[in-house]
């Protein structure tokens, strides 16, 4: 079905947004306070580069660290790719926190390619506009004039991509963007996750396991904004948003031109909460995965997602204690320790040389 451009999106200059759905979340005070993590004293692990040299990397002794991974990260909120990584293996996602400027370049170029294709994808159904930004405010206002631009599209059975979504589960506040939402022939919303692959092959079970999960959270926050379970004072207090605080002119200039009168963050939250609850959305009723060969861009197949929202409450809860410091991270099980075979920290993975158990609780 041919698409027409309803509707421009913006993206903040400067703030760190990339065009791969859940890191469009990250604003000004997180790369300031990620970048801190680099530069932390204390014992090091080493990893090889790939032209033979050694990079010297922070190593946290946890055991002797009374603080939780939320405070020892200084996160206000998590990604939902966080959690579906943690699904895959979460002793690879927290050395991802704890070493955040290593990466394999072969996996930085396969992301590289996978942001291309998102890109070329949005850019089907709007614009992109780009914003100047200086706050945190601003880099969220640019979330919320989003979410104002397509809601009116979705109300018209129309089709939308990189919808930013947000809502607190077991105590601590969730953030993604959906790759697209549209309706069936049947007028069935139905959510697409998009997913490139570098080889033109379906990936494996577990792999499906971890983007099932991924797609379930979305539905999970997307039908809570809908139905008016996500509240501004909720969101205020996890991300320590000022709702008073002016808009900056550029912001405030897109604002107008779209024509909504605000002034502060504040508005323009009232705004959406409003536009969200009032508009008669629908939750979404089918789950969908499409993968993508990189290369060619054709289609390999699409995965059917059964919505468990029992199973999915469990598997959070499970992880979330993880993140409030209520026990030590896991790797995998022994029948999956072929995933390992993949992992950039496979040398310095404490799991692997406890035998499955963490090094610090031997």
């Amino acid at each position: 079905m041919a698409e027409t451009k309803e509707e421009e999106t913006v993206s903040a200059e400067a703030s760190g947004f990339s065009d791969l759905s859940d890191s469009e979340f990250l604003d000004l005070e997180d790369f300031k306070e990620s970048g801190a993590l680099l530069s932390k004293p204390g014992p090091s692990s080493e990893l090889p580069e790939k032209d033979g040299n050694v990079i010297c990397l922070p190593k946290w002794k946890r055991e002797l660290d009374s603080s939780s991974p939320m405070e020892r990260f200084h996160l206000k909120y998590l990604y939902v790719t966080d959690l579906s990584t943690q699904n895959w293996c979460e002793q690879q996602m927290v050395y991802g926190k704890e070493f955040p400027g290593f990466l394999a370049p072969e996996k930085a170029a396969v992301l590289d390619t996978g942001a291309s294709i998102h890109l070329a994808r949005e850019l089907e159904v709007h614009d992109l506009v780009t914003i100047p930004i200086t706050t945190k405010e601003d880099a969220w206002a640019v979330k919320f004039l989003n979410i104002l631009s397509m809601v009116p599209t979705l109300q018209s059975e129309g089709c939308i991509r990189e919808f930013p979504v947000f809502g607190e589960m077991e105590g601590v506040l969730l953030a993604g963007v959906i790759d697209e939402l549209h309706y069936t022939a049947k007028g069935e919303l139905e959510l697409v996750e998009l997913k490139t692959r570098k080889r033109p092959v379906l990936p494996l079970e577990a792999q499906k396991k971890k983007d099932c999960f991924q797609v379930s959270l979305y539905k999970y926050i997307f039908d809570a904004m809908v139905q008016g379970n996500v509240t501004t004072a909720s969101l205020i207090h996890h991300v320590k948003l000022c709702p008073e605080k002016p808009l900056g002119p550029y912001v405030l200039r897109h604002a107008q031109k779209g024509g909504f009168s605000v002034k502060s963050l504040g508005d323009l939250m009232e705004l959406v909460f409003l536009s969200l609850t009032q508009s008669d959305l629908p939750v979404v009723d089918i789950m969908k995965i499409e993968y993508i060969h990189q290369e060619t861009t054709t289609v390999l197949g699409t995965e059917i997602v059964a919505y468990e929202e029992k199973e999915l409450k469990s598997k959070v809860q499970h992880y979330m204690a993880y993140w409030m410091g209520q026990r030590e991270p896991h790797g995998v099980d022994v029948e999956e320790a072929w995933k390992c075979r993949t992992c950039n920290y496979a040398d310095i993975c404490e799991w692997r040389k406890g035998g499955g158990v963490h090094s610090s609780m031997l």
